[in-house]
This record gives structure tokens, C-alpha cells and sequence, in this order.
């Protein structure tokens, strides 16, 4: 453990900042995951209102930081196949 004031102020704040990024990601895996559920029921009106929720979750996710933007753009591609796949 630091013991100098502003470290320990740093570590205080790392490890808020920790539980604040593993919460958003979680709502982020979440969010995929019931728009999944939607698309294994075959309900589309849901998977539509599911899609658009994941997508902004997982935008919200990369423009943050937490994830990098190639993989956000990986995870709304496999997001949007699944929708299209549905549709047809």
C-alpha cells in the first residue's frame, strides 16, 4: 500500500473507476445476451427494440474505452447478422 496521500488517493479512484468499467461492460454482455434470447424465440419486433439497445450499449462501451472500436464493430456485425437472419 502507497503511503503517500496522493497515491493513495490514485489507488481510491483506480479501483472506483474499476467497479464503475465492470459494471458497464456487464450491461453491455447483458444487453447482447437478451438481444440473443429475442433471436432464439423468433420474436422479431422484440429482437428489433433488443438490437438497438445493444448496439447503443456497445457504442457507449467503445467511445468509453472499455472496449476497443474494432470489437465493437465485430460484436454490432454479429448483432445485425443475427437481425437480418430473422428477418428473411
Amino acid at each position: 500500500m502507497p503511503n503517500i496521500k496522493s497515491a493513495i488517493k490514485r489507488v481510491k479512484k483506480g479501483e472506483a473507476n474499476r467497479q464503475h468499467n465492470v459494471q458497464f461492460k456487464s450491461a453491455m454482455r447483458t444487453a447482447i445476451k437478451s438481444f440473443n434470447a429475442k433471436v432464439e424465440e423468433k420474436d422479431v419486433e422484440a429482437a428489433k427494440e433488443a438490437f438497438l439497445a445493444a448496439t447503443k450499449k456497445v457504442d457507449k462501451a467503445a467511445s468509453k474505452g472499455l472496449i476497443h472500436k474494432n470489437k465493437a464493430a465485430h460484436e454490432k456485425s454479429r448483432l445485425s447478422k443475427k437481425l437480418n437472419e430473422l428477418n428473411a
